[in-house]
């Protein structure tokens, strides 16, 4: 098997084929499926390695003073082969991974052969193919989770640990000082709490995700931001805890602990940073320092690691092994989230390469997983399903003027870009809008003048005059309404996402297939934008493959904003990137057979490239680190010796050179309103279903849009290109 290896001596690192372990008793043999990189605790490793003697010495003082004791001891001559035969040797690395159980040893019957487990320890879940692993280093992975984020258990259980040591009450203030790995998950698990937190970090990449996962501000330690930030949460009494999540040889957290700390608060060291304490500080507000020891209760003890002797929960309530299962747990239920910490998934056999990329600073990141050659999911990655519908169409009738439309949720996008335009529209009924509180139904009946509000969904669903029923509520919930109003044989026009999973889609589809109701509309508006409608006219058809650009400077959500509510709402671009993937797939006349997608480490930034049958590629870039001022989407297409251009929906160009000479379009240079065909997109739809004719998209389309827009979060996940494959 092969296995990731250091030298601490010459500080070489490498992939080395090595036999495997055997299965003793007490324990399993684990075949890794991830492994997670500490890029804290394995990345000092790897400096000391690639210090001199010197440094060594000066970064280790504690083992230089068990050599001046050997020495003392033993002699110099026989220490010194110690020492050099000691530094002058292979050691691991890793201590955090998650595999599938290969054989059981004697002793063991909590888990069996094929089992998904986590499993911790720096002697136990190295960066191998295989690993023994005893009793209470592993802990059985919940259905349902991931083994990518499985793989975080340990570092999960170390900032749990550090956590309880501070035991945080609900409503408490925290301070966590360094927003690396560990701090990032102190933060979602101090907010999974009800504490408030304030997190401080020199790097705003890292403060930004902090506040995306739970912190309440997060700033510059050096800067007046962070003490600011306590003051305010606090009413200046100071934060009830601190927990120090840095690393390296400032004695800067340490000083800041002290001075943004209440009077007889609590400091936390999980971290391993400078300790200096200042005396007259400390002393002062009586401040409570205690140390958190690796993932809890057990560590370092042979007994409990290595002969499976577990403590009396009456007596030690979490231990090692429950803190493990605590996190898993977290995870699977969705109260912590390690999605957005992946800044890299990188093959196994490229773990040398990826070392040197993070000692060198090429690949910045806050968490790099390994992932292994036939892991367990590995099947299930490199495709998404496409669902086909098999449904008898027949020709939908035509319905009386006024066309009656129903609303589901009146939101912001409902009352500012679509009521707007069916208040006005002639042949339109505003018959009725259902929303969860009363009194926002009120106010949409009274804004756009609905003939009744209502916070009864199934009295809508059943009324026969209703002819269209518009979703636009909360991501999470269009599939389930969209699957109901289908089945109720409405005509549905819902708002992007469609579904937020396969099974979601899949259950739309069904409903369809069940009804025999194919009359079914998503909010993709960019085609039928006028401007680009004329630019696609003017480029006109093509004969060879087409490569497209689409630039996405979406810009940064404000603090609070549903759309980071990754748990329950999906991600950002699982929200809107269907908008991209359709107006993309609509210029190219076809829908994508695979997409590849990379994540800009720490951000919400996305490069995601699809490709078409006919070899056409179609590249998304969707950040949100750009300027506020620049234009929000532009957009290249280029073929045939042509180059269509789109700015941001105020100004498009056509430019080709053929054999009647070069030719160009220009649309207006005067500023125009931006138009993003909501208007139009709306005329169609009512138009449809006035005359019972041809929904404005095809129902196949709007499926192979959704499943682009899924297989985006699986390459994220895989690290790999993802097969759009149909069903059936």
């Amino acid at each position: 098997m092969k296995q990731v290896v250091q030298n601490y001596k010459s500080g070489e690192l490498a992939l080395l084929d090595v036999p495997a372990p055997g299965c003793k008793p007490g324990g399993v043999l684990v075949r890794s499926a991830y492994s997670l990189i500490s890029t804290g605790t394995e990345l000092m490793k790897v400096s000391e390695a690639g210090m001199s003697m010197v440094g060594k010495a000066r970064s280790r003082p504690d083992q230089v003073a068990r050599v001046v004791q050997s020495v003392a001891t033993n002699g110099l001559p026989a220490t010194y082969r110690k020492v050099m035969g000691k530094l002058d040797s292979y050691t691991p690395l890793g201590y955090s991974l998650c595999g599938v159980v290969e054989q059981v040893g004697t002793g063991i019957d909590d888990v069996a052969v094929g089992d998904l487990v986590a499993c911790a320890g720096n002697e136990h879940a190295l960066h191998a193919e295989l690993n023994w692993v005893p009793k209470n280093l592993y802990a059985r992975v919940p259905d349902g989770l991931a083994p990518r984020h499985a793989a975080f258990g340990t570092v999960g259980s170390i900032a749990m640990q550090g956590v309880r040591r501070g035991e945080p009450q609900l409503g408490d203030v925290a301070l966590v000082i360094g927003l690396g790995l560990i701090g990032q998950l102190v933060v979602q698990l101090l907010a999974a709490s009800g504490v408030r937190v304030v997190g401080a970090d020199p790097d705003p990449v890292r403060c930004e995700l902090a506040e995306r996962l739970g912190a309440a501000a997060c700033g510059d330690p050096a800067s007046a931001a962070v003490e600011a930030s306590v003051a305010e949460l606090t009413g200046g009494h100071g934060a009830d805890q601190v927990y120090l999540a840095a690393g390296g040889g400032s004695n800067q957290p340490v000083e800041l602990a002290a001075r943004l700390c209440r009077d007889r608060g609590r400091v936390v060291d999980i971290g391993k940073c400078r300790l200096d304490l200042p005396w007259n500080a400390y002393y002062e507000k009586e401040l409570d320092v205690r140390f958190s020891r690796s993932y809890g209760p057990g560590r370092y003890d042979p007994e409990y690691e290595l002969e499976g002797r577990d403590y009396p929960i009456g007596y030690v309530r979490w231990t090692e092994r429950r803190n493990l299962a605590c996190f898993l747990d977290l995870l699977a239920r969705g109260s912590v989230d390690v999605e957005p910490l992946v800044s890299h998934i990188a093959a196994f056999d490229d773990a040398v390469e990826t070392y040197q990329r993070l000692k060198d600073g090429d690949l910045k990141a806050v968490a790099v997983l390994f992932r292994y050659p036939g892991h367990v999911g590995e099947a299930q990655a490199p495709a998404v399903a496409v669902p086909v519908v098999n449904v008898k169409r027949s020709p939908a009738p035509a319905v009386k003027t006024p066309v009656r439309l129903a609303f589901v949720g009146a939101g912001n996008y409902a009352t500012s870009m679509l009521l707007p335009h069916l208040a006005q529209r002639d042949g339109v009924e505003l018959s009725t809008v259902v929303t969860t509180t009363a009194l926002s139904a009120a106010n949409a009946q009274r804004k756009f003048g609905f003939a009744g509000a209502t916070t009864d969904l199934d009295a809508v669903l059943g009324d026969p005059s209703i002819d269209a029923v518009f979703v636009v509520t909360r991501h999470s919930s269009h599939a389930e309404l969209t699957r109901r109003a289908l089945l109720a044989g409405k005509t549905v026009f819902v708002e992007k996402p469609l579904a937020l999973t396969e099974d979601e889609l899949a259950g739309v589809l069904a409903a369809v297939e069940e009804s025999g109701n194919d009359r079914l509309q998503v909010g993709f508006n960019r085609r039928f934008a006028p401007l680009l409608q004329e630019a696609r006219k003017r480029f006109g058809a093509r004969t060879g493959p087409a490569s497209l650009r689409y630039l996405v400077n979406a810009g940064r959500l404000q603090h609070g904003s549903w759309y980071l509510r990754q748990g329950t709402e999906g991600s950002r671009f699982a929200g809107e990137g269907g908008h991209f993937i359709d107006t993309a797939s609509w210029l190219l006349e076809a829908d994508p057979v695979s997409v590849y997608a990379v994540a800009a480490p720490g951000t919400e930034d996305l490069q995601i490239v699809l490709r078409y049958p006919d070899g056409s590629t179609a590249t998304i870039s969707y950040v949100t680190t750009g300027a506020p001022g620049f234009p929000k989407e532009t957009l290249d297409l280029v073929a045939d010796g042509k180059v269509l251009r789109l700015d941001d929906f105020v100004r498009a160009s056509v430019y080709s050179d053929g054999t009647a000479g070069r030719k160009r379009w220009v649309s207006s240079r005067l500023p125009k309103a931006r138009d993003k065909g909501q208007n139009a997109e709306l005329a169609a739809f009512v138009k449809a279903v006035r005359t019972g004719g041809p929904m404005p998209v095809p129902l196949e389309s709007l499926a192979a849009t959704t499943a682009a827009t899924l297989a985006v979060q699986a390459g994220l996940a895989g690290g790999a290109p993802v097969t759009l494959a149909r069903a059936r």
